[in-house]
């Protein structure tokens, strides 16, 4: 349901699924127009069917004519959620692929790139804009198994602390937030190769992980704020997970 405020226009990218779905859906209801982008012409014709303020868009991040076709149709942007992205492998740093991890780089690095630098003009005109980055406490946080998700995760961080001095003085804010454990439908399925067995394991007797709304909560909380209130990092975890390698499993 609109909250009867209308806030411009917000562009999310990874929306067909997860966290990036979620966010599209809770944006709307805020009063923004959405554009709902990412690969998945299906599943983004599912999302906007779901009610008003939501406009789906195919886009591939890692693609420079696809976000730039993106751009081409965008005039006046409040909001840029960065939120594509994604693990694959847990293999240790001594057996990892090194394309998984320029997969990863390409995604969650690059593609912020990529369609934060396309989208910037539209994002200083009028009021000013907000960039936000869906990172991850792998940016700031190491684990075993992890190496190439944390690198980009830390690439991806530094970028978004980066951009806010290089903005200062621009009407432009920019926020990472950055999440613990979420149970989403995709997430682990996709790091683990397709196992379900192994990727309902990430989550067995942990009571309540972080859902995509729990997410979709904190970046609406952030993109929210008084244009003068900028959010610079909003880590969110469930109660259960105190850090990435010590979670209370029942």
């Amino acid at each position: 349901m609109s909250s009867g405020i209308t806030r411009g226009t917000a562009v999310v990218t990874g929306a067909s699924s997860g966290i990036g779905a979620a966010t599209a859906r809770r944006l709307a209801a805020e009063g923004f127009e959405v554009v709902a982008a990412a690969r998945r012409q299906d599943r983004l014709a599912a999302l906007a069917a779901e009610g008003p303020g939501i406009r789906p868009v195919v886009l591939d991040v890692t693609s420079p004519e696809s976000v730039a076709a993106l751009a081409a149709e965008l005039d006046d942007v409040a909001v840029l959620v960065n939120n594509a992205g994604g693990a694959i492998g847990v293999e240790p740093v001594e057996r990892a692929d090194p394309a998984d991890w320029q997969a990863m780089y390409d995604t969650n690095v690059l593609g912020v790139l990529r369609v934060t630098q396309a989208l910037l003009p539209a994002l200083e005109r009028g009021a000013g804009g907000h960039v936000v980055v869906t990172g991850s406490i792998a940016g700031h946080l190491v684990y075993e198994g992890g190496g190439g998700y944390t690198a980009a995760k830390h690439g991806a961080a530094a970028l978004v602390e980066t951009l806010r001095l290089e903005l200062n003085g621009r009407p432009v804010r920019v926020t990472e937030v950055a999440p613990g454990m979420v149970h989403t439908e995709e997430f682990s399925l996709v790091r683990l190769r397709g196992d379900a067995d192994a990727a309902a394991r990430v989550y067995q007797g942990v009571e309540h992980p972080l859902s995509a709304d729990d997410v979709a909560d904190c970046i609406a909380f952030a993109v929210t704020r008084p244009a003068h209130v900028n959010v610079d990092l909003l880590v969110v975890k469930p109660l259960a997970q105190a850090a990435p390698h010590k979670v209370d499993r029942r």
